[in-house]
C-alpha cells in the first residue's frame, strides 16, 4: 500500500482522537492563522483561508475559534508570529518523508523533530533532499458507496480534476490545489457529498517495505511526528504489502 493512501487511512482515524482532546483543532488554528496572515480574512478571496476553515469546520472546531484564529492572522489579536517551513529527512529503510511544520521557535522545534527521527531509526537530512519527491495536490475523499466510478469520473474530470483511485473503502479524487473548489462543488451539483479535501503532498514513487521491523519503525516515526504540536502534516513514499500490514496488526 503507498505511503500517501495508507498514511491518510491512520490519519482519519486518528484524528477522531486528536479532535476530542483538542490536538487536531490546535493545528487547524494555526493554519487558519497563518493563511489570513497572508491573504487576508475573506475566504472567498483567499483560497487557502477558505481551505483551513472548511478542515476546521469538518472536525467541529467551534465557529467561534475559527473566527478568533483569523483574527489572530490579520492582527488583531496577538499571537499570529508563526513561521513556515518544511523539514525533510528519512525513516528507516531509505523510506523519505516530508513535514510541513507552523511553529513560533523553530529553534525549540528543530532538535525536537530531529531527536524524534533518530530515535525511530531516521534521520533529519538537508533543505531539498526529498522535497522533490513529492506533489502538492488536492485529495477529495469520498465513500465508495456515495458513488460509482464511471459516475465519479465523469464529474471529476470534467471539473479538472487529475485522477479518481480508490483508496482503502473510500475513493480519491486528485487534482491540483487551484481547482479543488471547482470539483467539490461540481461533486455537489451531482449530489455527491465528499467526506473531507484536504491538500497534500503525494509521492511521485514508493520505496517497498517488505520487512516487518523496518515498517513498524517507519510507521512508528510517521506517528510521533504526525503528534507533534508544530507538524501541521507529514508525507512519506513507503510502500507496505499486505502481509506486512497483517503482521503489524
Amino acid at each position: 500500500m503507498a505511503g500517501h493512501s495508507h498514511w491518510a487511512n491512520i490519519a482519519r482515524k486518528k484524528s477522531l482522537i486528536d479532535a476530542k482532546r483538542g490536538k487536531l483543532w490546535s493545528k487547524l488554528a494555526k493554519a487558519i492563522i497563518v493563511a489570513a496572515k497572508h491573504g487576508g480574512a475573506d475566504p472567498d478571496a483567499n483560497l487557502r483561508l477558505r481551505y483551513a476553515i472548511d478542515a476546521a469546520k469538518a472536525v467541529s472546531m467551534p465557529k467561534d475559534n475559527i473566527q478568533r484564529a483569523i483574527r489572530t492572522g490579520t492582527g488583531e489579536l496577538k499571537g499570529g508570529d508563526l513561521e513556515e517551513s518544511l523539514y525533510e529527512g528519512y525513516a528507516a529503510g531509505g523510506v523519505a518523508v516530508l513535514c510541513e511544520i507552523l511553529t513560533d521557535n523553530k529553534n525549540r522545534t528543530a532538535p525536537e523533530i530531529r531527536k524524534i527521527f533518530e530515535m525511530n531509526g531516521g534521520k533529519l537530512g538537508a533543505t531539498g533532499c526529498v522535497a522533490y519527491l513529492f506533489q502538492r495536490k488536492g485529495a477529495v475523499r469520498l465513500p465508495q458507496s456515495a458513488a460509482t466510478e464511471d459516475r465519479l469520473m465523469e464529474l471529476a474530470i470534467e471539473a479538472g480534476a487529475d485522477d479518481v483511485k480508490p483508496s482503502g473503502d473510500r475513493w480519491e479524487v486528485i487534482c491540483e490545489p487551484a481547482v479543488m473548489a471547482d470539483v467539490v462543488a461540481a461533486l455537489e451539483r451531482g449530489g455527491i457529498t465528499p467526506e473531507s479535501k484536504e491538500i497534500v503532498r503525494i509521492p511521485t514513487n514508493s520505496v517497498d517495505v517488505d520487512d516487518v521491523d523496518t515498517a513498524r519503525r517507519v510507521l512508528a516515526l510517521m506517528e510521533r511526528l504526525d503528534d507533534h504540536d508544530d507538524v501541521q502534516s507529514v508525507a512519506a513514499n513507503f510502500s507496505i504489502p499486505d502481509e506486512a500490514l497483517a503482521q503489524l496488526g
